[in-house]
Formats: C-alpha cells, structure tokens, sequence
C-alpha cells in the first residue's frame, strides 16, 4: 500500500520539477518523483554491488553474472539517455 508524503519546495524547484514532468511525459508530480527515487536507490544498490565486487576481487571471487547484470543496466541507462 502507497503511503503519502508531503514536501515543500521553493518555487524555482516547484518550477523545475512541473518542466520536468512535462518534458518527461510523466503523469503526474508523484510518478515523476517516484522515478527520482528508484533511481537513486538503484545508484545506491549499484554502488554497493560495486564496493562488494572489488572486495570479493582481490579474493579472485568475482561473479561473471554481475558484469553481465551491469553491462545490461549501463545499456539500459543510455537508450533512456542517462
């Protein structure tokens, strides 16, 4: 089940995020700010991912399936242009 937030924002970010949803073809404020944070915690999974890679490679452990996992997020994120 969703639950509600409520942020306040200047208005120039206000500005920024409605351009935003516009340009971006998102429904509405909420979806757009949804997406913001998948985002971020995928970046943040990422990096741990990362971080236990190069801990595991020195140990000459690293699992060939996560290349493969981010080969495939690096290719995903540059279709979406990021």
């Amino acid at each position: 089940m969703a639950t509600t937030m409520n942020i306040s924002l200047p208005e120039g970010l206000k500005d920024f995020v409605d351009d935003a949803v516009c340009a971006g073809g998102y429904s509405s404020v909420s979806e757009y700010v949804r997406e913001l944070v998948r985002q971020a915690k995928a970046e943040r999974d990422l990096e741990s991912r990362l971080l236990a890679a190069l801990d595991s490679a020195d140990l000459g452990q690293v699992d060939p399936d996560f290349f493969e996992g981010l080969k495939a997020r690096a290719k995903k994120a540059a279709r979406r242009g990021k």
